[in-house]
């Protein structure tokens, strides 16, 4: 899944809110992907306020949640083109 969230040319796209994640494995996947870029030194989306959780799995999960983090899915000729590549 390629995430385009802390891409400094991505302030089009940080105008409108994320589509709603309905899939909880959808979820887990960006939220660990984001949680991932924070690891890394990507800066938190949210204003921590003194109740906000401070792990970083959590402020992911919560940015994914507040639809501050957008995401795209792969094509099916994405999928189909990286199978190749490893054949």
């Amino acid at each position: 899944m390629a995430q385009n969230a802390d891409s400094p040319d991505s302030t089009a796209a940080d105008t409108q809110p994320a589509v709603a994640i309905t899939s909880r494995f959808l979820f887990v996947d960006v939220a660990a992907q984001r949680a991932k870029q924070l690891r890394r030194g990507a800066l938190p989306r949210l204003e921590r306020s003194h109740n906000t959780p401070h792990k970083l799995e959590r402020i992911a999960m919560e940015e994914v949640r507040q639809r501050v983090i957008q995401y795209t899915l792969p094509t099916l000729e994405d999928v189909a083109r990286g199978r190749n590549a490893r054949e």
